[in-house]
């Protein structure tokens, strides 16, 4: 496990490193972020972070002892790297399989992320609903419950839910822009589909019910 653990710590140094070496100016200006200097800042889920722009640490804004998870840290680290500079919203939303290149992941995503989803609201639509409302989604009328939430400024997500019923058990999407990856790597795409349904699991205060 220590191995384990030790190979995290290296890759979040690696990824540390390669942000400190990044033409911040550049990521200012493309990203629209804040900056004060020594940190730039950027809004993932609705939470504000800051990133060194010497050490490429990131934390969070709000607090100082909360640690950013792996999965943020290199959901941030990703979209600076592996955005490409003419990257935009298309404004189509495309299911994870129609992903550019994320078929191969397809099957461990619907069972460690959809389905678990489906399972923890089932019954608790409006519970849902204000969770998307937390973190600034915008109604749509798709689904029981569908809302556009932003992951980051630049990258709308589509939930859509329909509860269980007499005949059917909950099911949960999440549409993805259709040109998500310009900004991210296909295997990232997860990470943040995993973030989005953990924070409305947070925020809907459904942790007592079975968890994602």
């Amino acid at each position: 496990m220590e191995r384990g653990v030790d190979n995290y710590q290296a890759v979040r140094k690696r990824w540390r490193d390669i942000f400190a070496g990044m033409d911040h100016e550049e990521l200012k200006t493309r990203f629209s972020l804040e900056e004060d200097g020594q940190f730039l800042y950027i809004i993932y889920f609705q939470q504000r972070f800051s990133l060194d722009k010497k050490t490429g640490e990131i934390a969070f804004t709000e607090t100082s002892d909360r640690e950013i998870s792996f999965n943020t840290a290199m959901a941030i680290y990703h979209l600076f790297y592996y955005s490409r500079p003419e990257a935009r919203v298309k404004g189509e939303f495309v299911p994870f399989r129609q992903v550019k290149r994320a078929a191969p992941f397809e099957a461990a995503y619907k069972r460690n992320i959809l389905e678990p989803f489906a399972r923890t609201f089932g019954g608790h639509m409006e519970e849902l609903a204000n969770a998307c409302r937390r973190l600034g989604g915008k109604p749509i009328p798709q689904g029981d419950v569908g809302f556009v939430i932003n992951a980051f400024s630049c990258m709308p997500l589509t939930v859509v839910f329909w509860d269980r019923d007499e005949e059917f058990e909950a099911q949960a999407n999440i549409l993805f822009d259709a040109d998500i990856t310009d900004y991210l790597h296909e295997e990232t795409v997860v990470l943040v589909a995993e973030e989005l349904t953990r924070r409305l699991v947070e925020e809907a205060g459904a942790n007592s019910r079975r968890a994602l």
